[in-house]
């Protein structure tokens, strides 16, 4: 749905098309854009990475590109990853290990790298003006410690906010911890998802059998809720469609629209494929305001479950309230964090 609606926390951190579209032509048109990607995906511009448009809601954005430079082992997009990882871009969270704010620092950390971002002249736990450059602040000086250790810096620097730089230093790099190396696989993954694309974004090779799944379900009613079991009589919403499809290719999606977003890389509207998952919001500069997904089939068109009373079907994507695409990916889902405090 959209709007409709370890343990351990880290020291701080409606127009239609023809319903005889078929599946043999959505597979050829798969394939032939597979092809094309694929070759326009070979070279590519170098240069510091950029966050993706619409990724950071916009009341961040100008933070996250500013603090994200701060030192050779963070990038905008890994803090826009590590921030929501945490809180989801909310300000006011607190976990059960009393973490607070926006990037979750517990008050002893806060107390040793809490730094006053805004020259207000206090440090605000609880003020995304002061907790961001905090992130940033605490990751360089992670980085710092171990600078000496042999391996990727940004791993390495990782691997301390999860481990503690002793463990980094004791083993010489990423410790041998399941934890350990899980964050920080899944922290440069949905670092991906928050940054622009220096070339095309690579095709998806789910994306025929997703959207057959999608279409065997045209025409039955929407529900709101619904997850498409013998309790549901089959019907979906909108997030609940997209979840079953990505499914049935054994890529488990979050229930919830705004979540979905951040599944893997952002194509631009002119690089649209189908099976790419489509997003709509109320404000374009705030993802955390979608409330709509849908699955492109390509010609401007995807699959919906639109709303209460209409049925599963095809509708174009131009709309006001379009705010942009992600290429799903099985790495990307798997990064996704799970459900905060107070989510279902």
């Amino acid at each position: 749905m959209g709007e409709d609606g370890p343990v351990r926390k880290k020291v701080w951190l409606g127009v239609s098309i023809s319903m005889g579209l078929s599946f043999s032509f959505v597979v050829l048109l798969v394939l032939g854009t597979y092809m094309i990607a694929s070759r326009a995906t070979s070279g590519g511009s170098t240069g510091d990475v950029q966050l993706a448009e619409g990724t950071v809601p916009a009341a961040y954005v100008g933070l996250v590109r500013k603090h994200g430079n701060r030192c050779p082992a963070i990038n905008p997009a890994l803090l826009a990853a590590q921030l929501y990882q945490e809180s989801g871009w909310n300000p006011k969270a607190v976990s059960p290990a009393n973490a607070r704010g926006l990037a979750q620092f517990i008050p002893g950390t806060w107390a040793a790298y809490g730094v006053d971002g805004d020259g207000d002249g206090d440090r605000d736990i609880w003020d995304p003006a002061d907790a961001i450059p905090s992130a940033a602040a605490y990751d360089c000086a992670l980085a710092k410690y171990v600078k000496h250790v042999p391996g990727d810096p940004t791993a390495n620097m990782l691997a301390s906010y999860n481990a503690g730089s002793y463990a980094v230093v004791k083993y010489r790099g990423v410790p041998p911890y399941n934890e350990t190396q899980n964050y920080v696989q899944r922290i440069t993954t949905l670092a991906k998802s928050f940054a622009a694309p220096k070339r095309p974004v690579a095709a998806s090779r789910q994306a025929a059998a997703a959207i057959y799944f999608a279409q065997r379900q045209l025409g039955k009613p929407y529900l709101w809720g619904g997850n498409g079991t013998a309790a549901d009589g089959g019907r979906f919403d909108c997030s609940g469609l997209t979840k079953a499809a990505y499914a049935s290719v054994d890529i488990e999606l979050p229930r919830v629209a705004n979540d979905q977003w951040n599944a893997g890389p952002h194509p631009s509207r002119d690089e649209l494929q189908p099976g790419d998952l489509v997003f709509f919001a109320y404000d374009l500069r705030d993802p955390r305001s979608i409330h709509h997904v849908g699955i492109y089939v390509g010609g401007g068109k995807m699959i919906n479950a639109p709303y209460t009373g209409a049925v599963i079907r095809y509708d174009p994507i131009d709309t006001p309230d379009y705010i942009g695409a992600t290429r799903v990916t099985k790495d990307g889902a798997k990064a996704l964090p799970g459900p905060r405090d107070g989510e279902a």
